[in-house]
């Protein structure tokens, strides 16, 4: 069973797709990824939250719960996205921002207004090259705030991704066969100094 963990819609079940075409993160780790979050911003109040391979959508419903101002899911698998709406409306969340395409075409067109924290939990058997090339399309595209918080969420079997230059990578923690991976995206002041 996935539920929401924290905030106001704490406790409240989400439905999961039959079969392996989606794998939710485990409570464990969705605990873990949010108390990292919650560390280094205080509270999501207001911030703007991108859940990328979103799947079930218990990420950035999670976010949501915890009071992120703008959610958006992108979930390229047209019966995963509709799930996520209908758990969106199952916990009380009217106006989720669901995009059903893939998360590399989406990323190579620049947002409306760019994210505070961006979450990626692509699929295990997806390449570490193809994580990579998101990342980057993430720092090139105007995804990112300077200084956004971004985590990857891979099998602790794979190879770490690699953040884009002018990236700092925070750390990484692994919980059994997962592992979370965070870094920063360059602030303002490392942008200006590339600059120069």
């Amino acid at each position: 069973m996935t539920r929401i963990i924290g905030g106001h819609a704490g406790g409240r079940r989400l439905q999961t797709q039959r079969g392996s075409h989606t794998r939710p993160s485990s409570d464990r780790v969705r605990e873990a990824l949010f108390s990292t979050i919650e560390s280094w911003c205080g509270s999501l109040s207001g911030l703007r939250f991108l859940d990328l391979y979103a799947g079930s959508g218990a990420v950035g419903l999670e976010a949501w719960s915890r009071g992120a101002g703008v959610v958006t899911l992108v979930e390229q698998d047209r019966r995963a996205s509709a799930l996520i709406r209908d758990n969106a409306r199952a916990v009380g969340f009217r106006t989720p921002q669901v995009l059903t395409a893939s998360v590399a075409l989406t990323l190579r067109r620049p947002p409306a207004a760019p994210y505070d924290l961006a979450f990626l939990d692509p699929p295990y058997p997806l390449d570490t090259d193809s994580v990579d090339s998101d990342l980057q399309a993430l720092a090139d595209h105007g995804w990112l705030v300077p200084g956004a918080l971004v985590a990857v969420e891979r099998s602790s079997r794979s190879t770490a991704p690699s953040f884009p230059t002018g990236f700092s990578e925070l750390r990484e923690k692994q919980y059994g066969e997962t592992t979370l991976w965070y870094g920063h995206a360059a602030s303002s002041s490392d942008a200006a100094a590339a600059a120069d």
